[in-house]
């Protein structure tokens, strides 16, 4: 298949990008990796007018430690995070290169971009769960300047985010280290997007767990932040009882939709299993996912 016509812009600047998308109209898309809009572009289920290609922008390609919080540019590549091995900036989020070993196979890996995948909004996304998981902030640049917009409040529906017309995620930053933390999936293939995907967070205070957060992949039009897991994990003592109850209560909180890949009911069962093994290794400081 091939795309239908289109303009194609080229620019390397922040500052050219926001002035090309401000005079071709809210139709326009922003090329990054590419990795999700040209496949959908090649099958005909997007004809956007024009392009704007931003992967020539020197300057939103980092992951940088700030603090305590983490920077990533919207243009690293998702195999910059994979190798990411300086302690200095990696520590306390392991869960960013043990995450993208999960991103779709190699060659997507080596061309997509952590933005990209963010502003595409797929639900199952482990980018986009993340940002979620760990309380994340998308900072965006338009015509009316910065907005800094809450993870929790970035992703409305399917493919759709608080984005206004004209403006650019430039940036995801993560607010602080969540070191027991893990991501479990399942899928058709290794790389393929997630059947279920669950995502968790917790912290230790001795022999109890504070502040759990347990959000899932593919169960709803936005990745998922299960409330009542999180009730029964806070305050438990980490082990099978508490987090076989986690995972039931996860289970019967999502109301995922059936498809070809499987029933509502399997992945409500997925859930379940998910949960309690991602929590089983979230306890596990390095453990490998």
């Amino acid at each position: 298949m091939k795309p239908a016509a289109f303009d194609y812009h080229r620019v390397e600047r922040v500052e050219d990008a926001l002035e090309r998308l401000a005079e071709l109209g809210e139709e326009a898309k922003v090329l990054a990796g590419g990795q999700s809009l040209v496949p959908m572009m090649n099958f005909r289920l997007v004809r956007p007018p024009a392009l704007v290609d931003i992967t020539r922008i020197p300057d939103l390609d980092y992951v940088m430690r700030d603090g305590d919080a983490l920077r990533v540019g919207a243009l690293t590549r998702h195999r910059t995070i994979e190798t990411l091995a300086d302690p200095d900036v990696v520590d306390g989020y392991e869960l960013l290169p043990r995450a993208a070993r999960w991103v779709g196979h190699y060659p997507i890996r080596t061309r997509g971009t952590f933005g990209g995948s963010v502003a595409h909004a797929d639900p199952s996304a482990e980018w986009c769960m993340l940002a979620v998981l760990l309380d994340a902030t998308a900072v965006v640049l338009g015509p009316d300047g910065e907005r800094e917009i809450p993870a929790a409040d970035f992703f409305l529906g399917f493919f759709t985010t608080a984005l206004e017309p004209g403006e650019l995620l430039v940036e995801v930053r993560f607010p602080r280290p969540r070191p027991h933390a893990a991501i479990h999936e399942f899928a058709r293939r290794h790389g393929d997007f997630a059947i279920v995907a669950v995502a968790v967070a917790v912290d230790l205070d001795g022999d109890v767990i504070r502040e759990p957060r347990v959000v899932v992949g593919g169960v709803d039009e936005v990745p998922l932040r299960v409330e009542a897991a999180e009730k029964v994990l806070d305050g438990a003592a980490p082990g099978g009882e508490a987090f076989a109850e986690a995972g039931r209560a996860a289970s019967g909180a999502v109301e995922p939709s059936a498809d070809v890949h499987g029933s509502a009911e399997y992945r409500k069962d997925l859930t379940d299993v998910l949960v309690r093994r991602a929590l089983a290794e979230a306890i596990h400081t390095g453990a490998v996912a």
